[in-house]
């Protein structure tokens, strides 16, 4: 009888993608992947270790498996398995712990488990110079594609070089490959992801490829409706790929941009590579040329050294800035990061406060971004799932939409009129949809 696995991801996009990897490569390998909530003989968890709250829910899922299944396997893979392998091979319940070099050989580490020693299989993160394709699979609408890893840019807040090593970037014409596979599915949107994919052929890439040539390739890609860029630096959004944006067939106008801080101080001590000036240049640039384009924020609160008056000016910058929504993060230390060394340590309660008063600015950013478009029309890439009676999806300008739940609007591309917000902020539509001359062509 095949052994049944389960899988489960922790954090970002690009997790997402070498999940499904990963999954893929164990059914090939003969295992049943089932859901993570159903009974397993192996449970995988790929975990995150940006924030405190992940390394917590990595012990808790542990915990909780244990319970749900005490017979079976719990294997630990992605950063917080290499920053900490130590650490997680100490939590009851845990039997493998794989760190960067190891979580693609999965299958072959499953078969040297022991149940009276916990496997640790880990490397120096100097040592992991290779990049491994993945792109997520079994989402209909959309995929995540990963075209880059690793970071050489060593903020003095982030541990993801120490987790995943130096940038690297696959070359395009792998990337075109995968691309290729996932247009013969029904996936309509294809989202770019990495740690820095601005960064993309910067470093071993004898070809000198740049991700300016990269999405020009991908904008060629026959079968695939949709590309979206997950995040880019803004010292390395350069005019020259918001221009081709603006004017290509299927890179859809939107963009996250981390800022961190509307401080330049903070920068500083951040040890990011821009200055607030440059940002507000990057996001005028769009906006002068692609009106209608949805531009995400990341920002970090309570970061040491940050006082009212940074926070102030933080807040200022971006309740001025012409944004559609943030990304808030509360700081949180993490060992072997630079920051812990600046002192002035912002408290927990005050970041809590600051945390609220930009997600509370992030709210009315994205209302006032959405009322823009009442009364147009737009194109809905609409998901699978019901709730509630009703069915949603995404314009490509990232305006979250829904009408009521009809079965055949499922994975479909649906030119309609936005209508009005509900209660939650989602745009409501109205119920004369036709289908856009994207799937038509199809």
């Amino acid at each position: 009888m095949s052994k049944r696995i389960a899988f489960h991801t922790l954090g970002c996009k690009l997790n997402f993608s070498e999940t499904s990897t990963i999954a893929r490569k164990a059914e090939e390998a003969g295992f049943v992947k089932v859901d993570f909530k159903d009974q397993s003989d192996f449970y995988i968890i790929n975990t995150c270790s940006v924030t405190e709250n992940a390394d917590k829910e990595c012990r808790y899922l542990v915990r909780k498996l244990k319970k749900q299944a005490p017979e079976s396997r719990v294997v630990i893979i992605g950063c917080y398995a290499q920053l900490k392998p130590k650490e997680i091979a100490s939590i009851p319940g845990v039997d493998a712990v794989l760190g960067a070099s190891e979580k693609f050989n999965l299958i072959e580490n499953l078969k040297r488990l022991d149940k009276q020693e916990v496997l640790v299989s880990s490397c120096e993160i100097e040592d992991v110079d290779f990049f491994t394709n993945a792109y997520s699979f079994g989402d209909r609408t959309r995929a995540f594609l990963k075209v880059q890893d690793g970071c050489d840019y060593n903020c003095s807040f982030c541990t993801i070089p120490l987790a995943r090593g130096k940038s690297r970037s696959d070359s395009i014409e792998n990337i075109i490959t995968s691309a290729k596979e996932i247009a013969e599915t029904e996936v309509k949107e294809v989202v770019l992801t990495g740690v820095n994919i601005g960064d993309f052929g910067h470093s071993n890439n004898p070809q000198k490829e740049t991700f300016l040539d990269l999405i020009q390739a991908l904008d060629e890609i026959e079968g695939i409706e949709r590309f979206r860029i997950s995040s880019i630096e803004p010292n390395l959004l350069k005019d020259e790929i918001i221009e081709f944006v603006a004017s290509s067939k299927r890179f859809v106008p939107h963009f996250h941009i981390p800022l961190q801080s509307g401080s330049n101080e903070i920068l500083k001590l951040m040890r990011r590579r821009y200055k607030r000036e440059l940002y507000v240049d990057r996001v005028n640039k769009i906006k002068s040329i692609m009106p209608d384009c949805c531009i995400g924020v990341d920002v970090i609160v309570g970061f040491p050294g940050e006082t009212e008056e940074h926070f102030k000016e933080t807040y200022d910058f971006l309740n001025q800035l012409d944004v559609s929504y943030l990304h808030v993060f509360t700081y949180s230390e993490r060992d072997n990061t630079h920051a812990l060394t600046l002192g002035k340590v912002v408290p927990i309660n005050v970041r809590k406060e600051r945390s609220k008063m930009l997600r509370i600015l992030s709210e009315k950013k994205r209302r006032a971004f959405y009322e823009k478009f009442i009364g147009q029309k737009k194109t809905v890439l609409f998901e699978s799932e019901e709730k509630e009676g009703f069915i949603s999806g995404f314009t490509d300008n990232y305006i979250k939409a829904k009408t009521s739940f009809q079965e055949k609007y499922i994975n479909q591309l649906k030119e309609l009129t936005l209508k009005s917000l509900d209660a939650d902020g989602i745009m409501q539509i109205d119920n004369s949809i036709s289908i856009s001359k994207a799937t038509l062509t199809k």
